[in-house]
């Protein structure tokens, strides 16, 4: 993701997530690029849904985070 180091302000959960483990650009991959693999580890991950708990409540717009892509986390967000 896009915290590359456990601070203070880093969630209780990124200690545990495997996207601490991978690069960033795993995760925040080029457009066009297959997003496969970035959501596979989500898939396997312990924190998953805490992480996409994260990105919803602090709009990521960017990047795989909880399993999900853009498209999909902005389709869980309520219309307004």
């Amino acid at each position: 993701m896009s915290m590359n180091t456990t601070t203070s302000t880093t969630p209780a959960w990124y200690a545990l997530a495997l996207c601490a483990q991978t690069g960033p650009s795993f995760f925040f991959p080029e457009p066009g690029s297959s997003l496969r693999d970035a959501k596979r580890l989500c898939g396997a991950c312990e924190g998953r849904v805490a992480c996409l708990e994260y990105a919803l409540a602090n709009d990521e717009r960017f990047g795989v985070w909880g399993g999900l892509s853009e498209a999909e986390r902005q389709a869980l967000r309520p219309r307004g």
